[in-house]
């Protein structure tokens, strides 16, 4: 094989809230020669998660902040082009923690699974049969337990996780409450997704069209955002209610933690239970929810938007834009083969 450059995009210096396209850089750097056991992935789809935030701030959370210099981290989808490992073999698919680059050598320790729904978008790795779709099967399923009738409440409704949150919800006979920012997300959750209803959080009056929504109480709220958003929730758990906490979104930074209204009096009258969730615990169970998954969209029952800018110049900036609230879907980068 040719030699062969590699373009990455490396963290130059560490943001204090929500990363910008300054606090990055694109450079060149040769693909190193492989050892034994080792393979070459060629990455052609690049994801841009909101925990990218977390992962590039100085203090760690669940993992350890990228290094100024390193390449980003980022889960990426790619083709193997090269192999000195036996268990992988030129054409295999994978999806896995390769960085925002071009090509990435592996040993297989950062691959998160070989590809086998070779039939189906290779894009869908990185979304509704990646880690999004697994967080939305488990978080719902495992941690929110929905019954047949419950009203599910999701944040980010028409984002990669809430939009299968949803679905997944109304295929276990609940009805779906989508809370999104803006008029054409709002069509994008009923249209698409096939929420029962989607409210315009930026509209104003959050509470009352919550209220309006949701008669009898909420039994399930999926919370992506935290904030002022999911207060206006709190106030209207139903008796028995479950609270799953994914993500923070609305939270630029926790250093000093904000300060907002109590909820151990909603959780104490209303006998809730609210819970952590983060998708790496069920590491193990990730091939149960992506088969299932995957009968469902080739089913025609989960449906999917993604968003996807051409180039790895679009890195730099895509952070910021998802906190922005640009993207329609799944945001992905494609590079060219």
């Amino acid at each position: 094989m040719p030699a062969l450059t590699n373009r990455q995009v490396r963290l130059k210096s560490r943001p204090s809230g929500i990363p910008q396209a300054e606090h990055f850089e694109i450079v060149e750097a040769p693909v190193p020669e492989l050892a034994d056991r080792q393979f070459l992935v060629r990455n052609e789809f690049l994801s841009v998660e909101p925990a990218m935030r977390g992962w590039v701030s100085a203090v760690a959370n669940y993992a350890d902040p990228v290094a100024i210099g390193e390449v980003m981290r980022s889960f990426s989808a790619g083709t193997v082009i090269a192999s000195r490992h036996p268990g992988l073999a030129e054409g295999d698919q994978v999806m896995g923690m390769l960085g925002w680059q071009h090509y990435a050598v592996s040993d297989g320790t950062n691959i998160t699974r070989k590809v086998k729904e070779t039939d189906l978008p290779l894009s869908l790795s990185l979304g509704l049969l990646g880690l999004n779709g697994v967080t939305a099967y488990f978080g719902l399923l495992e941690a929110g337990a929905p019954r047949p009738g419950d009203t599910v409440v999701v944040s980010t409704a028409a984002g990669a996780v809430g939009s299968a949150v949803g679905q997944i919800a109304r295929i276990m006979g609940c009805r779906t409450v989508g809370l999104t920012g803006g008029p054409d997300k709002v069509a994008l959750c009923k249209d698409a997704f096939g929420y029962d209803a989607a409210i315009d959080y930026k509209a104003g009056n959050l509470a009352d069209a919550l209220k309006a929504a949701c008669l009898r109480g909420v039994d399930v709220y999926f919370d992506n955002t935290a904030g002022a958003i999911s207060d206006a929730v709190m106030s209207q758990l139903a008796v028995g209610a479950r609270i799953v906490i994914c993500g923070t979104a609305s939270i630029s930074s926790w250093d000093p933690p904000p300060l907002g209204p109590r909820v151990e009096r909603h959780i104490l009258v209303k006998r809730a239970r609210m819970t952590g969730f983060l998708i790496f615990d069920y590491q193990h169970r990730y091939e149960e929810a992506i088969a299932r998954l995957a009968v469902w969209v080739r089913e025609g029952r989960l449906h999917y938007r993604e968003d996807i800018a051409d180039g790895l110049e679009h890195c730099p900036g895509a952070i910021a834009e998802l906190y922005r609230g640009e993207n329609l879907g799944k945001r992905l980068i494609r590079l060219p083969r």
